[in-house]
C-alpha cells in the first residue's frame, strides 16, 4: 500500500463495541477507504489515548480518527500524541478543552435521562477496586438507540461494554481540535448527549458540521450519514497533501 494512502481509524465509545462500526465500515470499504476499528479499553482518556497513539505509530501514511460519544475523548487524546493524524471527525462525541471532564461538561446543558439508566457495578482492578458503568438492558433502546429496530437493540443491550466510573470524571489533557483541523456529527434526537452540548462543542472547536435528526448510535440506525461525514473528511485531507 502507498504510504501516502490514508487510513481512518474508528474509535467506539461506551456502551458498545468495535461492531457498533459494522455499517460505517462496509461504506467506506465501498468507496476504497482504507479502515481500521480500535478496540477501545475504556479506562480513562490518558490511558485510552495513549494506547491509540501507540497503534497509529504501527500505520503509514496520514490518519483520519473518528471518534463516536467517549470515542471523542479518546481520539482528541491520541491526536495530542501521534504525528500522523490529520483531521478528528467527533459523532456525537466529546470534544473536551483541555481539564475539562466529560461529566462536568454535561452539567452545564439540560439533563436527560442517561444519568438514572446507568447500572453501577464494584469490581476489583488494576490499583484496587473500581465501578464499571452500563445501562441497564431495559433503558437500552430508548436512552441509547431509539431509531434503532428494537430486535437489533435486545442484542446491543446485553452485548454492551462498561466503562469505569472515573473516565467520566478525568480531566482532558491538550484539545488536538486546536490544532487540526475537525468535523462534527450532532444527533439531534440524542438522548445521551444532549444535542446542545454537541452543538456548543462542534462550535468551540470550529469544527464543519453535519446535523442529522438521529439518536445516540447515529452510526447504526444513519451509516450513511456518518460515511459521508468521514468521506469529507479524507477528501480534505488528501486535497491538503
Amino acid at each position: 500500500m502507498s504510504s501516502n494512502e490514508t487510513t481512518v481509524v474508528l474509535v467506539h465509545g461506551a456502551f458498545a463495541d468495535g461492531s457498533s462500526w459494522a455499517d460505517v465500515v462496509a461504506g467506506l470499504q465501498a468507496r476504497g477507504i482504507r479502515v481500521r476499528v480500535f478496540a477501545n479499553e475504556l479506562r480513562g482518556g490518558a490511558a485510552d489515548g495513549e494506547r491509540l497513539a501507540a497503534t497509529l505509530g504501527g500505520l503509514d501514511g496520514p490518519v483520519v480518527l473518528v471518534g463516536h460519544s467517549y470515542g471523542g475523548v479518546v481520539i482528541t487524546e491520541a491526536a495530542a500524541r501521534a504525528t500522523n493524524v490529520t483531521s478528528l471527525v467527533y459523532v456525537t462525541a466529546f470534544a473536551l478543552e483541555e481539564g475539562e471532564a466529560p461529566l462536568e461538561l454535561l452539567g452545564r446543558f439540560p439533563a436527560n435521562g442517561l444519568g438514572a439508566a446507568l447500572v453501577a457495578q464494584p469490581v476489583p482492578g488494576p490499583a484496587g477496586e473500581e465501578t464499571l458503568l452500563s445501562l441497564a438492558p431495559d433503558r437500552f433502546h430508548e436512552i441509547f438507540a431509539a431509531d434503532v429496530p428494537v430486535e437489533r437493540t435486545r442484542i446491543a443491550a446485553v452485548s454492551q461494554r462498561p466503562i469505569v466510573a472515573s473516565a467520566f470524571e478525568e480531566k482532558a489533557g491538550r484539545a488536538a481540535w486546536k490544532d487540526l483541523p475537525s468535523w462534527y456529527l450532532v444527533a439531534a434526537a440524542d438522548e445521551s448527549i444532549h444535542p446542545q452540548a454537541q452543538r456548543a462543542m462542534a462550535e468551540r472547536a470550529g469544527s464543519a458540521v453535519v446535523e442529522v435528526g438521529a439518536s445516540h448510535s447515529v452510526a447504526v440506525s444513519r451509516p450513511d450519514a456518518v460515511v459521508e461525514l468521514v468521506v469529507a473528511a479524507v477528501t480534505a485531507t488528501e486535497n491538503r497533501g
